[in-house]
């Protein structure tokens, strides 16, 4: 047996499991008591399942892919401030070597993401056609580890504001062909005229969603659909609405409506039942490193600080399939030195951080 971490003081295991120690053994989660006489490596502290950042892009920047070096630089920087498991939403680059590292956060990929022609930031995605949807969801879920990307509505350059990019059709099929090879979808989507449409057609999750109402809100819950809202990406709708201000005036106010309401959009969502989980958004143009800050927007726009630590911990690794602070789960953890339920903002200074049993920083 190897040196054995113990953690002590308070480990939030989730809502209503609160104990007082844990010990990693192997890189792995134990709930029992070490044999006497092993050599015990001890952290004190506030302790929480490592942080989940659900909408996350390693690889990528606000050109495309990146080199092998940035993106371990973006994993780096994600795990130094908690995250230790990553939905990366759609990357134009190849980070499976990940994987092979002990010491860098696990990741769920969602291959590249799959827009319509010209319909995208370059360089990011599959552009392609509706005819080829069904196809090109198909081969990214072969790919991904579970999940498909979809851009689901984008500026029009022909109306000069969003609009949705897929033909209903087309993308029922699309969604029955990735939950036919086993994977769920998402999709981006800032505006209101796509939701409908992906919801009845059987979507899983819906990025950013700010263009949800009354009419959608309650389509999203009764149907568990999720939303990552990715407020912290949100906070920049009023810079781009200026940049485009000249040539799409008419898009240029609807964004920055929809950033206007966008706290209430996600507090009328979470009251509906619809499942909010923490995501970023960062490397496009947005860095990493930001979930806390997350976190903290979706206590401002009104959610609990105990849900919103479940949305990023316990209830996130759920949601994607992995598991918590289990019994023979990996030991990654983060620790605070205070309690995070009594104030999230604790998130934004962890004091140890633990990734397979082994204290990284």
């Amino acid at each position: 047996m190897s040196a054995v971490l113990h953690v002590t003081g308070r480990v939030l295991a989730g809502r209503e499991d609160v104990r007082d120690e844990v010990w990693a053994v192997d890189g792995r989660i134990t709930w029992e008591r070490p044999p006497a006489g092993v050599e015990t490596v001890t952290v004190r502290g506030w302790a929480l399942p490592g942080l989940v950042d659900a909408h996350c892009h390693v690889g990528l920047d606000a050109h495309g892919a990146v080199d092998a070096a940035t993106s371990e630089q973006q994993a780096l920087t994600d795990r130094d401030a908690g995250t230790l498991l990553i939905r990366d939403a759609g990357s134009a680059a190849d980070t499976r070597w990940i994987d092979d590292r002990d010491d860098l956060p696990k990741i769920i990929r969602a291959g590249r993401h799959i827009a319509r022609t010209k319909r995208y930031i370059r360089n990011y995605a599959h552009e392609i056609e509706p005819a080829d949807l069904v196809a090109y969801v198909g081969r990214e879920a072969r790919r991904g580890d579970g999940w498909v990307k979809l851009v689901g509505d984008w500026l029009d350059r022909g109306v000069g504001d969003l609009a949705a990019c897929w033909p209903r059709a087309e993308v029922e099929a699309a969604i029955a062909e990735a939950h036919r090879l086993g994977a769920r979808v998402t999709a981006h989507c800032f505006a209101e005229d796509s939701l409908r449409d992906l919801v009845e057609a059987g979507i899983d999750c819906v990025e950013h969603a700010t263009g949800l109402t009354e009419e959608t809100i309650p389509l999203f819950a009764e149907r568990g659909v999720a939303i990552v809202p990715t407020l912290v990406n949100i906070a920049t709708f009023p810079g781009l609405a200026d940049s485009g201000e000249a040539k799409f005036p008419r898009w240029s106010d609807h964004m920055r409506r929809l950033h206007e309401r966008r706290y209430d959009t996600v507090r009328a969502a979470y009251d509906a039942g619809v499942p909010v989980f923490v995501g970023t958004d960062a490397g496009g143009s947005l860095a990493h490193g930001l979930v806390a800050a997350e976190v903290a927007e979706l206590v401002t726009a009104g959610i609990p600080p105990l849900d919103a630590l479940a949305a990023t911990t316990w209830a996130a690794r759920s949601w994607l399939g992995r598991p918590a602070l289990d019994e023979g789960a990996p030991a990654d953890l983060v620790v605070y030195p205070e309690d995070p339920r009594a104030d999230v903002r604790v998130l934004a200074a962890p004091h140890r951080v633990i990734v397979n049993g082994r204290v990284i920083r």
